[in-house]
């Protein structure tokens, strides 16, 4: 017979239960947690400052960037903080909150990104007509419905994971809450409601990857129509890291939740995870920054108005001068 008592909290599996590698792991965490916010706020913040970047493909990158933040400011910073201290506890009400959000930047993020697929298709296959389709108002629509979507997503599936009964052995195979390590100890007799909502989950999912799909087949057709190699160079340049962002996102998210579930958890789904939550924030910026020259002009612009060259040489020259003058003087009372 199950054992009925009302669970409050649950415990977090970490990848070492040696607590000298808890913290090493904790630290390494921390290290590569800063490194991903800084890079992903350095652009968020090119993207609000810079007027040449004020186009509405930055307009959604700068979004991306954002829920990137939130997402992985989600897990991570639980995470270290349980190791850094030794304790993996989670209250209920805390693995509730992490479904919820994750769930809803992930599929905001996912709607985002579509939208960034759209806005590819149309400046390459209707560049008249680009800035009619692609106005402030449309552009803000279409975040505004990715980001309304993701967290109502998100509620749904949160409700109905959180309308089971959890019995048995408190333990979650993951170092963040997930529904199915939820699911393994759940001794509710119907789960419809979980399986309601991750059908919609996987229709919206579905018909955000057919979207892409089908925007990156017209965008190649007429690619390939374009008579010289340069041009068709620079036509793909522009949907190279979107793809490539695109790509990695729904790569690990795969990896995470459609892996066919094991009775002995092991290391690599641990790792998986990290991948997904993780890899897509960390890679993001590098490879919007890295293959976009806007980008890296702009933050040329940007060191530039924080630190003038001339005002260093300026600033080099007067301390030069007073040394010149001081010796000077000193050679005067001296003699």
């Amino acid at each position: 017979m199950p054992n009925d008592t009302k669970i409050t909290g649950f415990i977090l599996m970490g990848f070492s239960a040696a607590p000298e590698l808890q913290t090493v792991c904790g630290l390494f965490f921390l290290l590569m947690y800063l490194a991903v916010i800084m890079s992903n706020l350095l652009i968020i913040t090119l993207i609000t400052l810079d007027l040449k970047l004020q186009t509405p493909m930055y307009f959604f990158l700068k979004n991306l960037s954002l829920l990137d933040v939130f997402l992985v400011s989600i897990p991570i910073p639980k995470f270290i903080i349980n190791n850094l201290t030794h304790n993996n506890y989670i209250s209920i009400l805390g693995c509730a909150f992490q479904i919820l959000l994750m769930t809803s930047f992930s599929a905001g993020e996912i709607f985002v990104l579509t939208a960034m697929s759209y806005d590819r298709y149309v400046a390459i296959c209707s560049p008249l007509h680009y800035e009619a389709i692609m106005s402030s108002g449309n552009c803000v629509l279409m975040v505004g419905v990715s980001w309304a979507t993701g967290i109502l997503f998100g509620a749904l599936y949160t409700a109905g994971t959180f309308s089971m009964h959890f019995c048995g052995s408190i333990v979650i195979p993951q170092f963040f809450c997930d529904v199915p390590s939820l699911l393994r100890i759940s001794c509710s007799g119907s789960l419809m409601v979980i399986y309601i909502s991750l059908g919609i989950g996987m229709c919206l999912c579905m018909s955000c990857f057919y979207c892409v799909m089908i925007s990156y087949f017209y965008i190649i057709s007429t690619v390939l129509k374009i008579p010289t190699t340069k041009g068709q160079s620079k036509a793909f340049a522009t949907c190279i890291p979107h793809l490539t962002v695109f790509s990695v996102f729904i790569a690990t998210a795969c990896f995470v939740y459609l892996k066919p579930p094991s009775d002995i958890p092991s290391i690599t789904d641990r790792l998986f995870s990290v991948l997904y939550t993780v890899l897509p924030p960390a890679l993001n910026p590098v490879i919007y920054s890295l293959r976009n020259s806007d980008v890296k002009c702009s933050l040329r612009r940007l060191q530039q108005n924080l630190c003038p060259r001339d005002s260093y040489y300026l600033t080099v020259r007067r301390f030069c001068q007073c040394y010149s003058a001081s010796q000077v003087t000193s050679k005067f009372f001296n003699f």
